[in-house]
């Protein structure tokens, strides 16, 4: 079935097209697409603003995501990573980045940035962008969705992903549990690859919970993670509820197709229908290199 997409190019215009989503998985959540995205007759679409240079180590065209038509969105370029972000909710639509062989390497090395000289901030250029202290004492990790420790490796990344743009409500034992787990999984995984493509943001609903200090920033009930291979043609998707989870992070692992389900976002757009399909339907964690978690 056809949809109407907001398709945002990075780097480029905003411009409106017809495209097959992709949406084909039929497990999980039985929801259907209108109770996951914003309705348009109460939603107002942001223009694009672009605040940095995006530097892609590759086929940047990649990097590009559909956005439902209806989805309140502001685009925000920074140095090493794309924020789609939710002037509404107050928190991402997604976040892409890259991660390379050599950024994990650097980021892993004993020189490499540290995250505690670093600080939570206000991107002033975006609408509607939370500041730090709005997430005190209201329960939540400012959760970061491109993770500290695929930036380490250089100062300007890092400071970047700090910006509140990157960062939705995590509870903290998610935050610090099958989440970063899966996270710390894939900063390994980069160690083996030439180059991954990462997706990350909140499952959006119309039923969220709200916290702040003037309650106008959505808690988000699940989380994705979507991760492609582009030498090897290989990809993995990963779907975790804003909760304490009891079983493994592998255990969340599932189809880009059934993320693209849950929240109504087109990945991996720029590649063709029939390899796109191919890759996007399934789901073989076993493919990918085996991580023990630290603790």
């Amino acid at each position: 079935m056809k949809k109407l997409f907001l398709y945002i190019l990075t780097g480029l215009t905003l411009t409106a097209c017809t495209g097959n989503s992709g949406n084909s998985g039929n497990s999980g959540n039985s929801g259907n697409l209108s109770t996951t995205v914003e309705s348009a007759e109460t939603v107002e679409t942001q223009p694009d603003s672009f605040t940095g240079n995006y530097q892609s180590t590759g086929d940047a065209s990649l990097l590009n995501v559909a956005l439902p038509a209806s989805t309140d969105n502001q685009t925000v370029k920074y140095d090493y990573m794309t924020v789609y972000f939710n002037t509404r909710h107050r928190i991402p639509n997604c976040v892409v980045y890259e991660l390379t062989n050599t950024q994990v390497s650097m980021a892993n090395a004993p020189d490499a940035e540290k995250r505690e000289n670093y600080e939570f901030n206000k991107d002033e250029k975006v609408k509607s962008c939370p500041d730090w202290w709005e997430y005190k004492n209201t329960g939540y990790d400012r959760g970061h969705m491109a993770p500290a420790m695929d930036m380490r490796w250089d100062k300007t990344a890092m400071r970047q992903c700090f910006y509140m743009t990157n960062m939705c409500p995590q509870l903290h034992a998610l935050n610090d549990g099958a989440w970063r787990h899966m996270e710390e999984a894939i900063h390994n995984w980069g160690r083996k690859n030439d180059r991954l493509v990462i997706f990350t943001g909140p499952v959006l609903s119309g039923n969220m919970k709200k916290t702040g200090k003037n309650r106008n920033i959505s808690v988000p009930e699940k989380f994705f993670k979507v991760v492609y291979a582009p030498l090897s043609k290989r990809a993995i998707a990963f779907v975790m509820e804003n909760r304490d989870l009891e079983k493994s992070w592998t255990n969340y692992a599932t189809t880009i197709d059934e993320v693209e389900r849950l929240t109504g976002i087109d990945f991996l757009a720029s590649l063709p229908d029939d390899l796109e399909q191919s890759i996007e339907s399934k789901q073989n964690i076993k493919q990918w290199p085996q991580y023990t978690p630290r603790r």
